[in-house]
């Protein structure tokens, strides 16, 4: 008998999923919250490292292109973690029978050809950071998600990279504040992305994963993120005191680092909730980049 995971879709009676119950399955193999996060952190990029946006559509094609591929990359994630989702995850799409593996897998790969369509209109620095981060995705899920530290440290790029690629659209991939704000969001994300293993300790242990509060245990995997996210709050004045970004980014970026702090330490009690705290406090930081970066010392951009 095959794996439950590989049987045809159904739902919890054994019958199988209607047409709006397999859509909404697809809808939720995307994390509409990830992808609409992930298209800001790429309008983001393209803001902070442009200002004045002189080629909207470039812009406008770089954030499709992000939300395709971070939809993409999520579905294609639940077809790998299928197995594992049956203990950590058992309401998602597959493993409650609203799609089928194959059906995750084949949506996935459409997903990923929209990504390249939007992509092709783009300077080469953007495509560069596409294929790079598109060969990363397959890397971390094949061969580096279970691998202690290493997984993190492969999304904590991912997270970052939305914003260079953002900036690339613009042709201006360099610029120091997008710099600081992709190491920024990439040492948050590892920190999160250590508190999602901590949650998630059960399901990979039974699938004999490797993950970093696998291998260290979870209090001292904790203590790891908690020193990446110090670094990013200590980092997070940069833009203050040598990008003209004045007083409307701190206003925003001090709570957000309190919150993303507070979070580590919430951590060590409830990492599901902490783990979402520090969601927010990235998307908080994020919204400070933006009005730095609208009320400059030059003035707000019009």
């Amino acid at each position: 008998m095959p794996p439950a995971a590989e049987t045809e879709s159904s739902v919890g009676d054994g019958s199988p999923p209607g047409a709006a119950e397999t859509a909404r399955g697809l809808l939720e193999l995307t994390r509409p919250g990830n992808i609409f996060s992930a298209g800001i952190l790429t309008f983001t990029g393209s803001f902070v490292g442009a200002g004045v946006f002189t080629t909207p559509y470039h812009v406008l094609a770089a954030v499709l292109a992000t939300v395709f591929a971070t939809g993409a990359g999520n579905a294609v994630n639940d077809y790998f973690d299928r197995e594992i989702d049956m203990i950590n995850r058992p309401d998602r799409p597959i493993p409650r029978g609203a799609v089928s593996a194959r059906g995750a897998l084949a949506f996935s790969i459409v997903l990923f050809l929209g990504a390249v369509v939007c992509a092709v209109f783009l300077p080469i620095e953007a495509l560069v950071i596409a294929v790079v981060n598109l060969l990363a995705l397959v890397a971390y899920t094949e061969y580096f998600k279970g691998l202690p530290g290493v997984g993190n440290v492969v999304v904590g790029y991912l997270t970052g990279s939305t914003f260079l690629f953002g900036a690339a659209a613009v042709n201006n991939a360099l610029d120091p504040s997008v710099l600081i704000l992709f190491g920024l969001a990439a040492l948050a994300t590892v920190t999160r992305e250590i508190v999602k293993d901590v949650e998630d300790i059960a399901g990979d242990k039974e699938e004999g994963l490797k993950t970093l509060p696998i291998v260290v245990g979870e209090r001292p995997a904790l203590f790891i993120g908690v020193s990446a996210m110090v670094a990013a709050v200590g980092a997070s004045v940069y833009p203050y005191f040598n990008s003209g970004f004045g007083l409307a980014y701190l206003v925003l970026v001090i709570p957000a680092d309190i919150l993303m702090l507070a979070a580590c330490v919430q951590s060590f009690e409830d990492p599901s909730a902490a783990q979402k705290r520090i969601k927010h406090g990235m998307l908080l930081a994020t919204a400070a980049f933006i009005a730095g970066r609208a009320f400059a010392l030059t003035g707000p951009v019009v």
